[in-house]
C-alpha cells in the first residue's frame, strides 16, 4: 500500500502542471499525485491557440504532457472529468463522475473564464469565448462556412484571433470599447500605428463601439451597437477580458475577493490548500501573463516539497507581442505620471516608435513598436532599477550606442 500523503491538483492547465513540474524536479517521490481537468486530453500551451486557429501550429504541436507523461511520472490524470466540491472537513474532492479522493495537501488551478459581455443575444449559437481547443475548433467550423465574424475586444487575445479568422477567409470587424487598440500594452500613438498596419491587412477595425445586443433567431445574424448602427455577423468571438474560475474555492469557504486570496507561499486561508495561476490574488493583483505564473509555481513547489525558504514577489512584467507580424514590446509603467519624463523617437517612414518612461535618474516604462530589439535591455534597465544618467541622451537608440558612448 501507498502510505506518501496525497496531493491533488484541481486544474490540468499551465500553471497547475508547471508546478508539478517543478515538484517533481525538487521531490519526484513525496506525493501520490492526482490530476482532474475540465477538458478530455493532456495539457497544451494556451498560448499557442492563435497559431492554431491561424493555421501555423497543429493540436500536436502545443501539447506540453502527453498522457504518458502522466503515467511514466506516476500521475493518475482524470481528465474530462472536472471536480465540483471540495469537502474540506473530510479533506475530500468529489469529481463530476462521482469520483472521490482524498488530500493531505491541495493545488487549486482552475485559472480563468472568458468575459462574456451579458448583452441580449449574448447565448446565442454562434457566440463563443477564445480560451480552449473547443473554441478553435468552433471557429475553424465557423471560417470553413465563410461568411462574417465579429470580435469584440481590441486586446491582443482578440487581435489574435481576429488574425487566425481572416487568415482562415472569413471577414472580421473588431469592436472595441475604447479609443485605441491594446491600451493595456500599449500609448495611444503606437496603438494607431497597430491599427493602420491592421487594416492595411485587411481587417476592419471599429473604436468607440459599445455593443448592445446580438441579434438571431437561435443563432448569430448581427450585432447591434448603442447608436443603432448594425453589422452582420455569422460568428460572435468575445474577447473582452476573462475572470477568475472561483466558484469550486467559494463554495468550499476560502477567502475569495477577486479571486483565490494567497500568501507569498502561494497558501490560501486554509494551511492544506495552495492556489496558482490567474484563479489567484495576491497582495491585491491577479495574473495573466507567463512569467509571474511560472515565478508562483517554483515558489508554490518549494513549499509543497517542504523547502519553504522561497517567497513569491511581484515584479515589474513585459510583454513581447507579435500580432500578425507587427512586432510590440511593453514593459513597466507605460502609464507614467507627475514627476515622469517621455523620450520620445518617431519614424513613420520606418514604421517605428519607441516612448521610454524616466522617473529621475531611472527608466520605468518601455513601449517599442516595429523595433524591439532592445526591449529586453530596457526591461532589465527597468528591474535593475539602474542609473542612467550618464547614458539618458543615447537611451532611445538601444544598447549598442549606449554601450559604446
Amino acid at each position: 500500500m501507498d502510505t506518501r500523503p496525497s496531493l491533488v491538483v484541481i486544474g490540468n492547465g499551465m500553471a497547475g502542471m508547471r508546478t508539478v513540474e517543478e515538484l517533481l524536479k525538487l521531490a519526484p517521490d513525496m506525493y501520490r499525485i492526482t490530476v482532474f481537468g475540465a477538458e478530455p486530453h493532456g495539457n497544451y500551451n494556451r498560448i499557442l491557440l492563435s497559431p492554431v486557429l491561424a493555421g501555423d501550429k497543429t493540436v500536436d504541436d502545443i501539447m506540453l504532457h502527453t498522457r504518458e507523461w502522466y503515467a511514466a511520472n506516476g500521475i493518475k490524470l482524470h481528465a474530462g472529468d472536472p471536480v465540483v466540491r471540495i469537502d474540506r472537513k473530510k479533506r475530500v474532492v468529489h469529481a463530476a463522475s462521482g469520483l472521490q479522493v482524498a488530500y493531505d495537501r491541495l493545488l487549486i488551478a482552475t485559472g480563468s473564464k472568458p468575459f462574456i459581455v451579458p448583452v441580449p443575444g449574448h447565448g446565442l449559437q454562434g457566440v463563443i469565448g477564445f480560451r480552449d481547443l473547443q473554441d478553435v475548433d468552433t471557429m475553424l467550423a465557423a471560417a470553413h462556412a465563410g461568411g462574417s465574424a465579429v470580435v469584440i475586444g481590441g486586446g491582443l487575445l482578440g487581435l489574435e484571433a481576429a488574425n487566425g479568422l481572416l487568415r482562415r477567409g472569413m471577414q472580421v470587424s473588431v469592436v472595441h470599447l475604447g479609443g485605441s487598440l491594446m491600451n493595456q500594452q500599449l500609448d495611444p500613438p503606437a496603438a494607431e500605428l497597430l491599427r493602420a498596419s491592421l487594416e492595411g491587412r485587411g481587417l476592419r477595425i471599429l473604436l468607440n463601439r459599445q455593443t448592445a445586443a446580438i441579434e438571431g433567431d437561435g443563432k448569430v445574424e448581427a450585432v447591434r451597437f448603442d447608436d443603432g448602427e448594425t453589422i452582420d455577423a455569422d460568428l460572435v468571438v468575445m474577447a473582452a477580458g476573462v475572470r477568475p474560475n472561483v466558484e469550486l474555492a467559494l463554495s468550499a469557504g476560502l477567502h475569495v475577493e477577486r479571486a483565490i486570496v494567497v500568501d507569498d507561499t502561494l497558501q490560501t486561508y486554509d494551511p492544506r490548500v495552495y492556489a496558482v495561476g490567474e484563479c489567484v490574488q495576491h497582495r491585491r493583483s491577479t495574473f495573466g501573463l507567463v512569467a509571474p505564473i511560472w515565478d508562483q509555481a517554483r515558489v508554490c513547489a518549494a513549499h509543497l516539497a517542504g523547502s519553504g525558504h522561497r517567497r513569491y514577489v511581484q515584479q515589474a512584467t513585459a510583454t513581447k507581442l507579435k500580432v500578425t507580424g507587427v512586432d510590440l514590446y511593453s514593459a513597466g509603467d507605460i502609464v507614467g505620471g507627475e514627476g515622469t519624463e517621455d523620450l520620445v523617437l518617431r519614424d513613420r517612414r520606418g514604421g517605428v516608435y519607441k516612448r521610454l518612461v524616466v522617473a529621475g535618474n531611472r527608466l520605468t516604462g518601455a513601449v517599442l513598436y516595429g523595433d524591439v530589439a532592445d526591449g529586453p535591455w530596457y526591461f532589465e534597465l527597468i528591474q535593475k532599477r539602474t542609473d542612467i544618467s550618464a547614458m539618458r541622451d543615447q537611451l532611445l537608440f538601444g544598447q549598442a550606442l549606449c554601450m559604446a558612448a
